[in-house]
């Protein structure tokens, strides 16, 4: 269950643990779009500490044209596509406090009235991006992403902003509504409390379905979602073809690129589910080679450690646990 904050607009800061900005800091503008990339910096990696979770699939062997006919692109001109994709969960929202509280309080509602896509961060959100930024700032040349596809939602643009910001990096930026958040229709504000007691029906339905395929009234089963970002990844590989690319997005979509990626079949995918929530501003690295991904980070959370800054790990939606 995702939830809304009174003010779409306000942007807060973090009053603890504040993150020094980087040297090069300066602003990017996330809604501009074809930019040319400027040289990557030549910066020192940052030693950081990789807290890894969830169990990596290897990758069977696959040619191109099985790559291109599962991810919906045969025909036409062929795109390697990037060689590194960096999937980054926003950073802690508003909404997330609110229907954490809401669910371990037992309320059916989350107490918010500003739709989702106007939800904002949190003061702790906006200190994890920054920390995401001054990690991205200290990538090195090899490392550092040269574009970024981002959500339209507001938690999202936010995150990608203090983390450019922190960073000093002024990168092409292209804003997807395909990289939304899941679209939870009736269920919208609802705690699972709020689900069964007031929609049982749906509540049961949910649970023979599966978290998969059950599709909400007005919103998006998990399948849906692939649906939509299966279109992507062919305009993800015409248009940064050779390179790496950052992703900010929201927890549905990391596992569900990686579900659509690395080829999992549904029960893997809720293997991974199942050992824990993707967490705020973590970051999910895949390497690309041979025409196959594969799985180098999962939910790795070692830069906000290594800055004090908070780990925080809120369900996405409140089915998770179906």
């Amino acid at each position: 269950m995702r939830g809304r904050p009174p003010e779409a607009d306000a942007l807060h800061e973090a009053p603890h643990h504040q993150v020094a900005a980087h040297p090069r800091h300066r602003r990017a503008p996330v809604d501009t779009l074809d930019r040319p990339p400027i040289a990557t910096p030549e910066v020192a990696l940052a030693a950081l500490p990789v807290v890894a979770r969830g169990r990596p699939r290897p990758l069977s062997h696959q040619t191109a044209s099985d790559a291109r006919s599962r991810h919906g692109c045969d025909g036409g001109a062929v795109h390697p596509g990037p060689t590194t994709l960096l999937l980054v969960r926003h950073g802690e929202s508003v909404g997330n406090v609110a229907a954490t509280a809401a669910d371990r309080a037992g309320a059916e509602v989350v107490d918010i009235d500003t739709r989702d896509a106007d939800t904002p961060l949190s003061e702790r959100g906006a200190e994890q991006a920054r920390a995401l930024g001054t990690w991205l700032g200290a990538l090195g040349p090899d490392d550092t992403p040269q574009a970024l596809w981002c959500s339209p939602y507001l938690r999202a643009r936010q995150t990608a902003r203090h983390a450019l910001d922190v960073a000093g990096l002024d990168l092409r930026v292209h804003t997807d509504e395909r990289l939304r958040d899941r679209e939870l229709g009736v269920l919208d504000r609802l705690t699972g409390t709020g689900v069964r007691r007031r929609l049982p029906d749906e509540a049961a339905r949910r649970a023979l379905l599966g978290k998969m395929y059950h599709r909400p009234p007005g919103g998006e089963s998990w399948a849906d979602v692939a649906l939509r970002l299966r279109t992507l990844v062919p305009d993800l590989e015409r248009r940064e073809d050779g390179r790496r690319v950052l992703v900010v997005a929201h927890d549905a979509v990391v596992l569900l690129l990686r579900y659509v990626l690395e080829d999992l079949t549904e029960d893997e995918l809720m293997d991974v589910v199942r050992s824990g929530s993707v967490r705020n501003a973590s970051v999910t690295r895949l390497d690309r080679a041979d025409d196959a991904w594969s799985l180098a980070l999962f939910d790795e959370v070692g830069h906000l450690e290594a800055l004090d800054a908070p780990v925080t790990e809120h369900e996405g939606t409140d089915d998770a646990r179906v």
